[in-house]
C-alpha cells in the first residue's frame, strides 16, 4: 500500500509563533499560526487539511460504491467542515460535517443517500477518526 508524507515545522511560542507544512509531493504547502487555527484569522491550519482529506476520501469512496452498484457518477462535490473546540480544557477536533451533492444517472435520492452513508462510514479517513470525531452527512442528488 501507499504511504503519504508531509512535514510541518513550528518556530516560536504557541501564540506568537508560526508554522509551515508541505506535502512531500510538493502539491500543497502553506503557513499556519495560532490565529489561523483558533481565532478565525485568514490562512490555513491542520484542521483545514483534515477537512480536505475527508472530503476527497469520501468523494472517492462514494464514487466507487456507486460505480460498483452500476451507477457511475457524473460529478460528486463534497464539502467538509472540521470543527476544533476546547474540551476538558484542551483543543479537540470534535466533528467533521460532510455535505455532498451528486449528479448520478439512474438512481433516486434514497439510493444516493444510502450509498453516501456507506461511504461516510467506510472511507479510510472516516475510519481513522470514527469513535473520536462525530461525522455527520447531508447528501443530495442534483
Amino acid at each position: 500500500m501507499a504511504t503519504s508524507n508531509a512535514v510541518a515545522t513550528w518556530e516560536g511560542t504557541l501564540k506568537e509563533g508560526k508554522g509551515t507544512f508541505k506535502a512531500r509531493s510538493g502539491v500543497f504547502n502553506g503557513a499556519f499560526s495560532f490565529g489561523t487555527r483558533f481565532e478565525g484569522k485568514k490562512g490555513s491550519n491542520p484542521e483545514e487539511l483534515l477537512a480536505a482529506a475527508h472530503a476527497g476520501c469520501f468523494s472517492m469512496a462514494l464514487s466507487a460504491a456507486l460505480e460498483k452498484a452500476g451507477h457511475p457518477v457524473t460529478r460528486v462535490e463534497t464539502r467538509a467542515a472540521v470543527t476544533i473546540e476546547t474540551v476538558d480544557g484542551a483543543p479537540k477536533v470534535t466533528k467533521s460535517e460532510l455535505d455532498v451533492r451528486g449528479k448520478v444517472d439512474g438512481i433516486d435520492q434514497a439510493a444516493f443517500l444510502q450509498a453516501a452513508q456507506g461511504a461516510a462510514k467506510n472511507c479510510p479517513i472516516s475510519k481513522a477518526i470514527q469513535n473520536n470525531v462525530a461525522i455527520t452527512l447531508e447528501a443530495k442528488l442534483v
